[in-house]
């Protein structure tokens, strides 16, 4: 969701993109956009480093995270995705230090973060993934690592993600179309979320700032309890309840973590560069995700 907008951005600011390209139809539309499609696999250490050669910058966005809200809480169907993160970023940061490149940005997961209640969250705040997502640490690891050795190694801390032509985002209006609440965790519990748009700005403006961890959130988290609202008045609809305690305790460590207050700030990133969120709250996004059609699975 975030490289196929990253990519025609680079693009027309000059950059030569060289870009993992998983089947012939994204290698075609690579091409369309001006980028080069490479073949490699990423688990294989030496393979990695042939591929990516001498670059200034690299990006690693990749992950493989479950297709549905549903399977998310599952832990088992995070298991490839910790594969990747443990695996895909060592690869590509040794590689990317092999080559001489300059600055090597990771993707990683704010809400990794410990309840914050009222407070605002700035990257000093203490962090505890949940058994599902240790691997988020492992992959900022590989980015520290770069830093340790002469590199800009830069983490970006995603908030939750929302977009028009995200499956998760659809299954979730789809649920408080029949009355569901689709997030856990109390009603005055901040829930920080960030668009596709404004995570892919995040990304080309990280290529210029110093070495570090950065949050990328929208301006203005919502409680939970505003966010369905605010969903279910765009939609039209009655605002359903929140979930019950029970329901979120019999989902163990996921839910717990799914259910924390994270009003997370991206203070450093807007200081430290020229990005800010076009949408500064998911609030004014739904209209427009709304009237959006639904992806189809691939």
């Amino acid at each position: 969701m975030i490289g196929r907008r990253v990519v025609p951005v680079l693009v027309g600011a000059g950059y030569r993109v060289s870009v993992v390209s998983r089947s012939e139809q994204a290698s075609t539309r690579l091409i369309a956009q001006g980028a080069s499609p490479i073949e490699v696999d990423l688990y294989d250490a030496d393979a990695v480093q042939r591929a990516v050669g001498q670059q200034d910058v690299v990006i690693n966005l990749a992950t493989h995270v479950p297709s549905s809200a549903t399977k998310t809480m599952l832990p088992w169907a995070w298991r490839e995705n910790d594969r990747v993160r443990r695996l895909v970023s060592s690869n590509l940061a040794d590689a990317a230090r092999a080559g001489g490149a300059d600055c090597f940005i990771q993707e990683s997961f704010a809400p990794i973060y410990e309840d914050g209640g009222e407070q605002w969250i700035d990257e000093s705040h203490p962090v505890r993934p949940a058994r599902y997502n240790r691997s988020v640490i492992d992959a900022e690891a590989s980015a520290n690592r770069f830093t340790k050795h002469g590199g800009r190694g830069i983490v970006l801390r995603f908030a939750y993600f929302y977009g028009p032509d995200s499956p998760q985002t659809h299954e979730m209006i789809a649920m408080v179309k029949r009355g569901v609440s689709p997030i856990p965790g109390p009603p005055d519990a901040y829930f920080s979320s960030v668009s596709h748009d404004d995570a892919a700005a995040a990304v080309v403006a990280a290529i210029h700032i110093p070495a570090g961890t950065y949050n990328v959130s929208d301006d203005e988290p919502l409680k939970r309890r505003e966010w369905i609202e605010s969903l279910a008045k765009a939609l039209g609809v009655k605002t359903p309840h929140t979930m019950p305690g029970w329901l979120v305790k019999i989902g163990g460590s996921t839910t717990e973590l799914l259910s924390r207050s994270q009003r997370i700030s991206s203070n450093k990133l807007r200081e430290t560069s020229d990005w800010h969120p076009a949408t500064p709250s998911v609030r004014d996004a739904w209209p427009a995700i709304i009237a959006s059609p639904a992806p189809q699975e691939a």
